[in-house]
């Protein structure tokens, strides 16, 4: 209880300044944020299947890269409207998830994981490959972004970095809060007790499958909405969404940020951007520099940044009750 109000003025202070980024900063800074969000989206829907349920996919960026092409395609032959594409995006990721998701939930551990994988690299092989359709590795080029209209009501212009940035914070915003409804309805608690004991789950008439295969779909979509977003930013689609080593982003970020915890992906996102970042403008072997960050920061902090800033307050607050 002595948190609480700790919690929710630190969630108004990052509240003013995620408002804020577009008034005061440049548009590299206004950039930087929206991939930190759109990583974040992809993070915590990606650990609602990790941290949550326990299972490990090494086959997301598959839906990633669904929700980027489903709005790519959906702009390019059907309507330009944003909401529409956005809404196409997330209806291909979860289509595709409900698809490989039916097979791979059947599986757990290190089965699971490698299914995924193969299933990842089937659908990046196809984007590839299929190049009178999705353009091959040029990708679908030339998404705009049109102005959001409301039924004749108006138009809000999304055109420039610093008003699409107030869309991205809106499905940023969302996700981050059905995530967390998620976390805490009796769906999430189920989830935790597949997590533990997916045997004793089973054995109190739960069917394991079912809730492995529903947050499997929930997490895809989450995926296509960071996928169909990103199109929008970069305007274009690229197969290499779908590449393995996308895949393997949210696992990093949720490794770093903390694995059981609503923020520590959140707080993983913006750690690998920045980090990504700076390491970038200082060697041309960032690569190499990067990875030896990442080990150093996973292997020091058990339980992720969070889980440690957790510990540390929780015993500060033993100490002073001693």
């Amino acid at each position: 209880m002595k948190n609480k109000p700790l919690s929710a003025a630190l969630v108004l202070v990052s509240l003013v300044v995620l408002l804020a980024i577009p008034l005061l900063t440049g548009r590299f800074t206004v950039y930087l944020a929206m991939r930190v969000m759109l990583l974040g989206i992809f993070a915590v829907g990606y650990n609602l299947l990790l941290g949550q349920t326990g299972l490990l996919s090494f086959g997301h960026g598959a839906f990633y890269a669904a929700g980027a092409y489903g709005m790519g395609f959906f702009w390019l032959h059907v309507s330009p409207h944003p909401l529409l594409g956005i809404a196409a995006g997330i209806l291909a990721a979860a289509f595709l998830a409900l698809l490989i998701g039916f097979f791979c939930v059947r599986h757990t551990e290190i089965y699971f994981a490698m299914l995924t994988l193969a299933f990842g690299m089937m659908v990046f092989s196809l984007i590839w490959n299929a190049r009178g359709i999705t353009g091959g590795d040029d990708g679908l080029v030339g998404i705009m972004r049109d102005p959001i209209s409301f039924f004749g009501l108006g138009k809000i212009p999304i055109g420039k970095d610093a008003q699409f940035y107030y869309l991205v914070l809106f499905f940023f915003l969302l996700s981050v809060w059905v995530v967390h409804r998620i976390r805490v309805s009796p769906f999430g608690l189920v989830l935790a007790g597949i997590r533990e004991n997916a045997r004793r789950t089973e054995f109190a008439g739960v069917s394991v499958r079912r809730y492995r295969l529903a947050v499997f779909v929930l997490s895809g979509a989450f995926a296509g909405l960071a996928g169909s977003l990103e199109a929008m930013l970069e305007s274009n689609a690229r197969p290499f969404m779908a590449h393995w080593t996308h895949s393997g982003d949210p696992i990093l970020v949720s490794l770093l940020g903390g694995l059981h915890t609503l923020t520590g992906p959140l707080v993983g996102s913006l750690i690998f951007v920045a980090m990504r970042e700076i390491v970038q403008r200082f060697t041309e072997n960032w690569m190499l520099w990067f990875g030896i960050v990442l080990l150093i920061i996973i292997l020091g902090f058990r339980g992720g940044v969070v889980g440690v800033v957790q510990d540390l307050f929780h015993r500060s607050g033993l100490a002073r009750e001693g």
